[in-house]
């Protein structure tokens, strides 16, 4: 997470720290929006502007989707794919607990079908016994 006052100099240091294409911006008053590498990329370097010198809250993308915590992953995936977006704010009772990223959703989806797939040959190799 990251203040919208900090510089988007100090949100990419933050996204190459953590490893993460993404940060939701944050005041006092809960989640603003979110910045990403494509808002820098987009924003910044194509109009000029500098990371030091620029704020979050001037390139962030104020319009934010969101889920609560007892969605499940479809819908995540299905939310995702719909508004193209690849991170996803978590919410209950209206405050952050978590951000999702396309990559989680589709590893978690993956494991499970393969957890499924095992399953499945145990069945069927016990039957066969």
């Amino acid at each position: 997470m990251i203040a919208p006052d900090a510089s988007v100099y100090s949100a990419l240091t933050e996204m190459a720290n953590r490893n993460v294409g993404a940060l939701l911006v944050v005041d006092q008053n809960g989640l603003m929006g979110i910045i990403s590498e494509r808002d820098c990329a987009r924003k910044l370097v194509l109009e000029g502007r500098t990371a030091r010198d620029t704020l979050v809250r001037e390139i962030m993308t104020d319009k934010v989707f969101s889920v609560r915590s007892g969605q499940t992953l479809e819908e995540c995936m299905e939310l995702m794919t719909e508004k193209r977006i690849r991170h996803l704010p978590v919410l209950e009772n209206g405050r952050v607990i978590g951000v999702l990223s396309i990559g989680d959703v589709v590893k978690s989806i993956i494991d499970d079908k393969v957890d499924n797939i095992r399953r499945l040959e145990t069945y069927l190799w016990r039957k066969s016994q």
